[in-house]
């Protein structure tokens, strides 16, 4: 490793989710909301947040792909791709 040139690096590490000490980064604005409002319920949601996204970590989940299929199990497998009023409508080719 230490004979690989520093130059090529950089991008494998251009898509690393960004941390807070072991936590996904989302999760600091919970942190410094307890720093400048310090109150109870500001820790009981900053740790449950904290808590939640160590959770979706666990099961292999970034927090948009935990929001997905969040999204997936609220909605259920079966979704159209367009709501029907902006479906396209098929139309006769065939020459007269």
């Amino acid at each position: 490793m230490a004979d690989q040139p520093i130059q090529g690096w950089h991008w494998r590490n251009s898509m690393k989710t960004v941390r807070f000490f072991i936590f996904d980064a989302r999760a600091g604005f919970f942190v410094v909301l307890v720093l400048v409002h310090a109150r109870l319920w500001t820790l009981v949601l900053a740790l449950s947040v904290m808590t939640i996204f160590w959770l979706f970590e666990r099961k292999s989940l970034s927090f948009p792909a935990a929001l997905r299929s969040i999204r997936v199990w609220i909605i259920g497998p079966k979704r159209p791709g367009w709501i029907w009023t902006r479906r396209r409508k098929l139309q006769d080719t065939g020459s007269a």
